[in-house]
């Protein structure tokens, strides 16, 4: 039995569909079982058969994360600690995710998983002290780094954008930050594949999408793509912006491109290509609408 924790989130709701998909028997929690109480977390897989522990819970508000550095820690580093202690005692594998905000994001080549961490935030600091507290609390672990994640089920840059771009007149988007748009089936699709593999090749991955691109970049694929499928009802000028232009209580990484070489390599999951996630994913957002 796979235990998902988190299942509400955007990542989270597209695991539980992908499962679906697959027949994978699971079960989920979300905000009723607190992570940060391990007696809650033990209470709540209590009678049942777990091997797998999947942690899609996770404190994402990089600038609040400044002034809530308590509530943070204890999502993205407490929480995941008490989990990996608990799979470690029920001989459970551990799945936790990860972020490409563990790296000081002055980087000029892909990003490996021996790279060294540096985060500049406390968003980064606690997902990176979240990391050092998995692998020390259980051996048979994976570690998933990802970056610029979106999807139906939460709020993301590709929403963002689309309902700017119909209420404003212009945008202005940063051109100097490149990364890999991420859509979560995709990720959700690699996690499926490490369980149903019943892989044993324990560590730490970085899975994207494939290709690297500027926020601006992103932004006009956005618009071609909503044109296309009706999300959008006319075009808008988008404008490029230095990061100096659009000053954030968080420092954003320059560079957050990931190497996705070894979970390739390695566990065999596939890596499509960012642009053509976009237009599957906004195809069926405009299916949904119809």
């Amino acid at each position: 039995m796979i235990w998902l924790i988190g299942n509400k989130g955007m990542l989270g709701t597209e695991l539980s569909e992908c499962f679906g998909r697959h027949g994978v028997a699971f079960f989920g929690t979300d905000r009723e079982c607190d992570i940060v109480d391990p007696e809650a977390l033990r209470a709540a897989c209590a009678g049942k058969d777990v091997s797998w522990i999947v942690n899609c819970a996770a404190y994402t508000a990089v600038d609040k994360a400044e002034d809530e550095v308590v509530l943070a820690r204890k999502i993205n580093a407490v929480g995941p600690a008490n989990m990996a202690k608990l799979a470690s005692e029920i001989g459970a594998k551990f799945i936790h995710i990860s972020t490409d905000y563990v790296f000081d994001g002055d980087g000029t080549r892909p990003y490996t998983e021996d790279d060294p961490v540096g985060p500049t935030g406390m968003y980064g600091r606690t997902k990176a002290e979240g990391e050092v507290f998995v692998r020390d609390g259980c051996a048979r672990h994976f570690i998933l780094r990802t970056a610029w994640l979106y999807g139906k089920h939460g709020s993301s840059f590709v929403h963002t954008m689309l309902k700017l771009m119909e209420t404003k007149d212009s945008i202005g988007v940063v051109a100097d930050q490149r990364g890999s748009p991420t859509w979560a089936r995709d990720l959700a699709q690699a996690i499926a594949t490490i369980i149903i593999c019943d892989s044993s090749a324990y560590g730490t991955y970085h899975f994207t999408d494939e290709g690297n691109i500027s926020w601006y970049d992103f932004a006009l694929e956005i618009r071609r793509l909503g044109l296309k499928y009706g999300l959008l009802t006319r075009e808008i000028p988008v404008k490029p912006l230095r990061t100096d232009e659009y000053p954030t209580k968080t420092k954003r990484p320059a560079w957050s491109v990931l190497s996705k070489c070894k979970i390739r390599d390695v566990l065999g999951c596939a890596t499509p290509a960012w642009n053509l996630s976009l237009d599957v994913y906004l195809a069926s957002i405009a299916a949904d609408k119809r």
